[in-house]
């Protein structure tokens, strides 16, 4: 199955590529790796706004995740041209805006990381890490960056 029948099959349309909210552009390809900025959550087209740990659930900072996953997705798409050439994701950094007591930070990166791996498949396994700070931009609750192989 295709990485294109496989996002429809979950309802899933890609989002355009975000214009970068500072000095940076939304993705580098060097070789054949793409590298794509961090991306933050978004609902309803407006940064998703919180701290695990203070206002969110770990349900909720998943879910929050998964659609940070759509959306680097999206600018994966405009990198490559076509996510069927992706011959890997090879890695996930995950920031998850929380509490100094919050320590569920790999399961709320959990909803990008399966996201993945039921459009990708196998291609889909990757590397990551997941860490706890202290705010990120706009006051976002998750912001990931991807490095795929093409």
């Amino acid at each position: 199955m295709s990485v294109y029948d496989k996002l429809k099959e979950l309802g899933i349309t890609l989002p355009p590529v975000a214009t970068p909210a500072a000095a940076y552009v939304p993705f580098v390809r060097t070789g054949n790796l793409v590298f794509l900025s961090g991306h933050i959550a978004k609902k309803d087209g407006k940064p998703w706004v919180g701290q695990l740990g203070r206002n969110m659930t770990t349900e909720e900072g998943k879910a929050a995740a998964r659609a940070v996953a759509v959306d680097l997705m999206g600018t994966l798409h405009a990198a490559v041209g076509d996510l069927n050439s992706v011959k890997r994701i090879v890695k996930l950094l995950s920031l998850v805006n929380s509490t100094g007591e919050f320590t569920e930070h790999h399961l709320v990166t959990n909803g990008a990381s399966e996201l993945l791996g039921q459009v990708f498949g196998d291609k889909g396994a990757h590397a990551r890490a997941a860490f706890g700070v202290a705010q990120i931009p706009t006051g976002a609750c998750v912001e990931i960056e991807l490095i795929a192989e093409v």
